[in-house]
């Protein structure tokens, strides 16, 4: 059996609620396929009083046969029990729980709460009434709130604004593994892939377990990804359009969006993305805000501003590397990406890819320059004609700055005179437009470091593919 990796957090925090002397309402929310059922079944394991799993695209009624049905057979009850609507079924929950034999913290989890909540069915509003009339009245209940339709559990239960508002009493959001997490998980499988081959894995896939867990461990990547991709009946080839049209509705607005952020590389900015997209008005805010909360794209700060100018930038590996390799080639040959990833395309993506691996994981840069404890603000910058920009700006509170150059090779990294001299002038600029008297330090983030030579002076700071596995 599969044991947890990471998640020390999240685990603590279920278990503080499990043995709090109170009712516990907690909310695990994240990307789709992270692992969010997975953390709560293996904390508990078989410690459930009631488990229910939403059904996707089911109407009311077949959502409420299935309630019935899990209450049945949880309670051990003999008789069938038919709800004919959501204040019945939670009615029944409570008489269920009121004659529960076992003492001690009653454990109820709903997964894919989203799909519960179908249109006119009344749920919330009947979990509204469950919980403030009775639950909360009670010191022995933990209900487990999870989903993957992150938009919905936030405005639903975590902002909620009507009887659940300031009711959660814990909310988890669950990210991505980091680079370290995906390597423990792979030697846990007995993977022998280093952390060069491991770090290409996280460009095409992202830190999302499901996806790893279909691997075939013994194999080296470019046949796990013909695997997973390309050969007859590949298991992940209709993965883009299930993962939107499951996550949103009018999954066709949120892939255009994803579709023109792929095309820009350095982001966008909201007006540009509504220019482009020949839209504008809160439908198009919204969407972003749901693609953010569901970690498809990042919106980060310009250096220098709190709001205005905030780069949107598409984050989700796996849909940048589907609509850059994948989308179209789905009837290549089954060792298409075998003969593919060695081509200069592909080469220069990863170059490209690897900065936003070196942004997925500024803790770990932040934890080997020393600065872990020190009040810090990170950003990207742009020059006003777009002649420059700096993916990664960490602004210390000492009055330091590290300006990050992320560079994705086979061996050490050679500064030549040219690029130094780019490096300068970039430096110049910088300075010139952000009116800024702080200290400027060239912060290299590279595979295996920057080869010491008459033009590597620059670098005043170094953090190598090593150092970014290390939690």
């Amino acid at each position: 059996m599969e044991k947890l990796i990471g998640r020390k957090q999240e685990i603590a925090e279920l278990t503080r609620c499990l043995h709090s002397p109170r009712s516990e309402f907690a909310v695990i929310y994240g990307r789709r396929r992270v692992g969010k059922t997975f953390l709560v079944t293996q904390t508990f394991k078989n410690q459930f009083a009631l488990v229910f799993t939403g059904s996707h695209k089911a109407p009311k009624q077949r959502q409420l046969q299935l309630f019935g049905k899990a209450l049945q057979a949880y309670g051990h009850i003999p008789y069938p029990i038919q709800p004919d609507n959501w204040y019945h079924a939670f009615d029944a929950l409570e008489k269920m729980l009121e004659s529960w034999p076992q003492a001690g913290k009653k454990i109820l989890f709903f997964d894919e709460m989203p799909w519960i909540d179908t249109p006119h069915s009344e749920f919330v509003v009947a979990l509204e009434d469950f919980w403030n009339t009775w639950a909360a009245l009670r010191d022995d209940i933990f209900l487990i709130a999870s989903g993957s339709a992150t938009s919905w559990m936030v405005n639903h239960l975590v902002e909620n604004q009507g009887g659940l508002h300031n009711r959660i009493t814990s909310s988890i959001y669950l990210r991505p593994f980091t680079l370290g997490e995906c390597e423990e998980y792979l030697r846990q499988h007995d993977c022998a892939w280093d952390r060069y081959t491991i770090t290409q894995c996280y460009m095409y896939l992202g830190g999302i377990p499901f996806y790893y867990s279909l691997m075939d461990y013994k194999a080296d990547l470019a046949n796990n990804i013909d695997l997973l991709f390309f050969r007859p009946n590949a298991i992940l080839k209709n993965e883009f359009n299930d993962l939107y049209n499951v996550l949103f509705s009018g999954a066709a607005k949120y892939q255009e969006i994803v579709r023109l952020l792929a095309r820009k590389r350095e982001g966008m900015t909201r007006n540009e993305l509504a220019k482009e997209l020949g839209t504008d008005g809160g439908g198009l805010s919204l969407r972003i805000e749901n693609l953010e909360n569901c970690d498809f794209v990042t919106c980060y700060l310009q250096f220098g501003n709190k709001k205005k100018g905030t780069i949107i930038r598409l984050t989700d590996f796996f849909t940048l590397f589907y609509l850059k390799f994948i989308e179209g080639q789905e009837k290549q040959s089954s060792a298409y990406w075998r003969n593919k990833m060695r081509e200069p395309s592909v080469v220069a993506w990863q170059g490209l890819c690897f900065e936003l691996v070196g942004m997925m994981h500024i803790e770990q840069i932040k934890r080997h320059l020393g600065i872990t404890g020190m009040l810090t603000h990170t950003s990207s910058w742009r020059s006003k004609h777009n002649e420059a920009q700096i993916d990664l700006v960490i602004d210390r509170a000492d009055r330091c700055i590290h300006l990050c150059e992320m560079k994705f090779s086979v061996s050490p990294f050679i500064i030549d005179k040219d690029y130094e001299m780019r490096l300068r002038e970039r430096m110049a600029l910088f300075t010139e437009e952000t009116q800024t008297r702080k200290t400027l330090l060239t912060t290299f983030v590279t595979s295996f470091g920057v080869k010491p030579s008459i033009h590597s002076g620059i670098v005043q700071s170094e953090v190598t593919m090593d150092d970014l596995f290390y939690e």
